[in-house]
């Protein structure tokens, strides 16, 4: 059976809050992020795009099963710290929608599914027409963490390839803990943009 695609907004999202929170806790298990997070958490976080009267989810469903999502909402209705760096250069948040992580099952992960996650979001972005970009960040590793896998290869080139840009003077600063880490320790997140009329 071909996959689902389910797109939900504000409220229609809370009866998956579980999953996903499941879903994203297994995900950033894995390196880049290496977060060892709890559902609790994911669902608290969740809770800010059920609430948003713009916010988007994206579920991917086999026979059922959640086995991928990608969320998004305004800049403005997300932390502190991820609109910090944008004001600090003088960047309206307004203006900017934010693209939460992508995250799908191992087995899922074959370019198509990553691309429709990102077309999806950034086709709702441009139908609201009150945003002139998409952003997202990623946690920046070492070249030499010793958790990287052998073959690793960052999802770069596809973002790239998808129009988004680096900006290294856009970055926030996360705390969490690291699997078989004891205390939580600071990461840094650089954020990559597009331009919604490119």
């Amino acid at each position: 059976m071909p996959l689902e695609f389910r797109l939900l907004r504000g409220d229609a999202i809370r009866p998956f809050i579980d999953d996903l929170a499941r879903l994203r806790v297994t995900v950033f298990r894995e390196f880049p992020h290496l977060n060892d997070g709890s559902a609790e958490y994911e669902a608290g976080y969740l809770d800010t795009h059920v609430r948003s009267a713009w916010s988007l989810c994206v579920l991917v469903l086999d026979q059922g099963r959640l086995v991928g999502a990608a969320t998004a909402l305004p800049l403005q209705e997300e932390s502190e710290a991820l609109q910090r760096p944008f004001l600090l250069l003088g960047w309206n948040p307004d203006r900017v929608f934010y693209f939460g992580e992508s995250v799908l099952l191992p087995e899922y992960r074959n370019g198509e599914l990553e691309q429709r996650l990102f077309e999806e979001r950034e086709d709702y972005a441009r139908s609201l027409q009150r945003f002139d970009w998409c952003a997202f960040c990623a946690v920046q590793r070492p070249q030499d963490h010793p958790a990287r896998p052998a073959g690793y290869r960052t999802p770069d080139a596809f973002w790239l390839q998808r129009g988004f840009t680096p900006q290294p003077g856009l970055q926030a600063e996360y705390r969490w803990r690291d699997i078989g880490e004891q205390w939580e320790t600071s990461k840094s997140v650089m954020f990559w943009l597009k331009e919604l009329s490119g």
